[in-house]
């Protein structure tokens, strides 16, 4: 594998040998990939989204399941699936309305876990929601203008680790932080892993932003390889005991691939969907190979 553009500036020979050898210092040599085949993606607003926020647009809840549809499929008996990806739209505040919908989620969690996103909440609502969720997959932000540039919202860093710790009381909660959000840029992303050593982590799930059609972000560059990774590794030497997963969404081609290989170098603990040079670059590594039909959070 060819060294990363603008490696040289990152100096990320050194941080990925550091981050390489928390990772030997605190885990097993196991490396979990993903593919989420038994997941069901639901949305329970369908492809409706009152915010239309500039990375997404609505554009990916087009391909989700609608809840009733899910919840029909759910009696079959010979289904495959096994777990649910519980989302949808947000709303003028920024909450999934997911309460709104409550009865029908708890019937669905009879059939299996469901791995809620949830936006923000408040503190009933967290209680409420705990009562059936397996997992909360909590995306966190950690820059105010980042808020509003993406999302339009008025809501500050503080209310998104508000909500974070309201759920925490009643389930577990992984956060998600979105690398290069704002467009393509690294703007608060160190900052929400600095806030996040104050609070209890589980694990921690990174995406990457990938500019989509139809978004008012369609033009904009994911961020650059070499800045992706060394997050990465940061994040890894901030957290010497947490997992850290790479999540479904993020760039694909080579862009992927690059990022994939460098991210097992920088002691990641799970990839979802990995490249096939990611595979191979795990079989050299030494590491051991676990398979995971479900999607990250679970």
């Amino acid at each position: 594998m060819q060294p990363i553009k603008g490696q040289t500036d990152l100096d990320l020979d050194h941080i990925l040998s550091q981050a390489w050898g928390t990772r030997q210092a605190n885990f097993n040599n196991t490396v979990v990939f993903s593919t989420p085949g038994k997941t069901v993606s639901v949305s329970v607003t369908g492809p409706v989204c009152a915010l239309n926020c500039a990375h997404c647009a609505g554009v990916y809840l087009r391909s989700m399941v609608p809840l009733d549809k899910a919840l029909a499929d759910s009696r079959d008996l010979d289904r495959k699936e096994t777990s649910y990806l519980i989302s949808g739209g947000s709303d003028a505040r920024g909450r999934v309305p997911l309460l709104e919908n409550l009865q029908e989620l708890k019937e669905l969690a009879k059939r299996g876990p469901l791995n809620l996103h949830t936006g923000l909440v408040g503190e009933e609502e967290a209680r409420q929601l705990g009562d059936i969720a397996e997992v909360v997959s909590f995306d966190l932000v950690g820059d105010n203008k980042t808020i509003a540039d993406v999302y339009g919202l008025s809501a500050t860093v503080e209310d998104y680790f508000a909500s974070y710790r309201a759920l925490q009381k009643y389930t577990r909660v992984i956060p998600h932080l979105c690398i290069g959000l704002n467009g393509g840029m690294i703007k608060g992303e160190y900052e929400a892993l600095h806030l996040l050593r104050q609070e209890k982590v589980e694990a921690i799930s990174m995406i990457i932003f990938r500019p989509t059609a139809e978004t008012p972000f369609s033009s904009c560059r994911s961020p650059a390889p070499a800045e992706v990774v060394h997050l990465m590794a940061s994040a890894r030497l901030m957290f010497p005991h947490t997992p850290i997963y790479l999540g479904c969404m993020r760039p694909g081609g080579r862009y992927r691939e690059i990022v994939d290989v460098y991210a097992l170098k920088a002691g990641v603990n799970k990839i979802v969907l990995p490249a096939p040079e990611a595979r191979r670059e795990a079989v050299r590594m030494g590491l051991s190979v676990k398979i995971s039909e479900e999607c990250c959070s679970l």
